[in-house]
């Protein structure tokens, strides 16, 4: 094996691993930039409004 190709293997594996960091940081940045949107539109959701009078609800029957 002559010098060439270590040095050329060498290079290669140094870019295939700055390359799969650059993705990974990528996606870090996507999947934290989704959790952001859901955030939001979470907190954008109206509250539901109370659609039965406070009194019912209360008792359990519990005799068949």
């Amino acid at each position: 094996m002559d010098v060439t190709a270590v040095a050329s293997l060498a290079t290669s594996l140094s870019q295939a691993r700055t390359g799969d960091a650059v993705g990974v940081l990528v996606l870090k940045k996507a999947i934290n930039l989704q959790a952001q949107h859901a955030a939001q539109l979470i907190a954008a959701l109206p509250q539901p409004a109370a659609s039965n009078p406070p009194n019912l609800g209360q008792n359990i029957d519990v005799r068949a």
